[in-house]
Parts: C-alpha cells; sequence; structure tokens
C-alpha cells in the first residue's frame, strides 16, 4: 500500500512538474547546480578527479558547468517524461543521421545502441523508439516504488525495459534476433565476472563484456550516440557516431575499443557528462584480476 502510494505522488509531483517550460526547469536545475557547486561533497570530488583525467587542464569553471549541466538533467525530466510534451519532443531533437540509423534497421542484422551517461541519457531510448522498436537494459532500483514509477513514466508499446539480469540479457538476445534495436550505457561498472580491464580515459575501469557477445550473435552494427542538451531551452542534437569495424574477438580489447569509443563522444559535449560517477571503482570480487 505504502508503495502504491509513494508511486502515485511521485507520479503526480513529475505531471505537476511537467507543466512548467522546458527552459525553466533548466534555468532552475542551473541554479541549483551552482548551489550545489558552492559546498564541498563526495561528488564535487570525484567529478573534479574524474574530468581532471580526461583534461588535465579542466578549468573550475569546466567543473561547475558540469555541476550545473547534472542538474538541469535532473530539473527537466518532469517535462520530458510528461506524456503531454510528447508531441513538442519531437521538434525539440535534431538529428542529421537518421537516415543512416533507418537503413542500418532495414539490412535486419539488429543494431547496438551505446552511450555513455552524457547529455540527456535518459531520452535516449523514448526519442529513438519513436521511430524504431527498442530494447534497453537498466539497472533495478531496489526501492518497488521507483521501480514501478520508472516503468509507468519510462515504458512505451515500441520501448521495452529489461533489468541488468540473465533475464533482461535473453530479452536483448530475442531482440537482435529479430532484426531490431537494442541499447547498453556501457560506462557502468558492471558486477564482477561480467567485465575486464580496460583504458577509461588512461586509467584502468572495470568494463562491461556484454556489447561485444551480443555483436558476436549476429555482427551487429554498433552506433555510439548522445543527446546534447542545447543552450536556452532550445531543445537537443542526437549524436551518432557508426563504428567502422565489429569488435574485437579478444574480450579486454573490444573493451578497450568500445571505451574509446564512448570517450570520442565525451569529448563532443564535456561538460555534459557525469563525471562524478564512481567510473573507477573495483567489485571486491574482481580485485584480484587487478
Amino acid at each position: 500500500m505504502a508503495s502504491r502510494l509513494a508511486t502515485f505522488f511521485a507520479i503526480a509531483i513529475f505531471r505537476a512538474l511537467g507543466l512548467l517550460p522546458l527552459n525553466a526547469l533548466q534555468r532552475v536545475g542551473s541554479f541549483c547546480g551552482w548551489l550545489a557547486w558552492q559546498f564541498p561533497s563526495t561528488y564535487k570530488r570525484r567529478a573534479a578527479s574524474n574530468m581532471a583525467l580526461a583534461y588535465p587542464n579542466a578549468t573550475p569553471a569546466m567543473q561547475k558547468s558540469a555541476m550545473q549541466q547534472l542538474l538541469r538533467s535532473v530539473l527537466e525530466l518532469p517535462f520530458l517524461w510528461s506524456p503531454r510534451n510528447t508531441t513538442r519532443l519531437k521538434n525539440l531533437v535534431t538529428c542529421d543521421h537518421w537516415a543512416l540509423i533507418d537503413d542500418t534497421v532495414a539490412q535486419g542484422r539488429g543494431l547496438i545502441l551505446i552511450s555513455p551517461h552524457i547529455g540527456c541519457f535518459e531520452m535516449l531510448g523514448p526519442i529513438y523508439s519513436e521511430r524504431h522498436p527498442a530494447t534497453v537494459i537498466f539497472k533495478e532500483p531496489r526501492q518497488k516504488w521507483l521501480s514501478a514509477f520508472i516503468h509507468h513514466i519510462r515504458v512505451s508499446p515500441q520501448l521495452t525495459l529489461v533489468p541488468a539480469t540473465q533475464k533482461g540479457v535473453k530479452g536483448l538476445v530475442r531482440t537482435l534476433l529479430r532484426g531490431q534495436t537494442v541499447g547498453f550505457l556501457p560506462d557502468q561498472v558492471p558486477t564482477a565476472g561480467d567485465g575486464v580491464f580496460a583504458p577509461f580515459f588512461g586509467q584502468s575501469a572495470y568494463t562491461l563484456t556484454l556489447v561485444q557477445r551480443m555483436q558476436s550473435l549476429r555482427q551487429s552494427p554498433i552506433f555510439t550516440v548522445g543527446l546534447e542538451r542545447l543552450d536556452n531551452g532550445k531543445g537537443y542534437h542526437l549524436h551518432v557516431i557508426p563504428m567502422t569495424s565489429p569488435l574485437s574477438e579478444d574480450p579486454a580489447m573490444a573493451a578497450a575499443e568500445m571505451n574509446a569509443a564512448l570517450e570520442a563522444m565525451i569529448r563532443r559535449m564535456p561538460t555534459q557528462y557525469l563525471w562524478g560517477y564512481n567510473r573507477y571503482k573495483i567489485p571486491s570480487a574482481a580485485r584480484t584480476k587487478v
């Protein structure tokens, strides 16, 4: 009962905030990010450290901008997830490569989309599935009310969410075998046994091997994507970078190739990456592999 009430109130609050203009919500997010920047925090320290690995000359202004982008990404969600704004969103997103995506899907070998946690990554699935069916893997929250809320908001007729479990992986396999699209955010630290160590901005990072295993099923093409947030509530631009060759059969080499592709996308919009994520943590069971 309490879980259902929490879900109900969360949906009600989100829908109420979704009545506000996108620009207004993003401005509030920028202010909240500026405010968060004024105080020390674990996230702020980790973000500065991780950004310095990729950009040794990163300035405080870049770090502050990254914090503001983070809070923008949170405050804009009520607008983006509001059903009443679905039609508006179609006019807020530009992409120079829809024809390439359409042609690739039409080949019937399936398509694998990978993205770092950058820009408006929460909307990649909903926006893409307006054109093509897709299945996306995600880590299910422990709180039942939050899981129910996410499924209520995110799921659409052409978008399927599967948990990061064996059952979820089987769902991805079925999707690729149907010649459809699967999506990953592979800069998350996988559980021990599901990854290998590979360089990410020059540091060893425990990296997902599932993308390589999925590609080996049908030699499906891989596109790196990123939804960039434009200034002043002007919308978003979907960047698409096709991989020019299949990932290596060697898991460690394949992980390094995938990380390099993610780095290339991050360098297109560095202040919109979630630098404060603990990307270099090592699962306890994987420590013996270091």
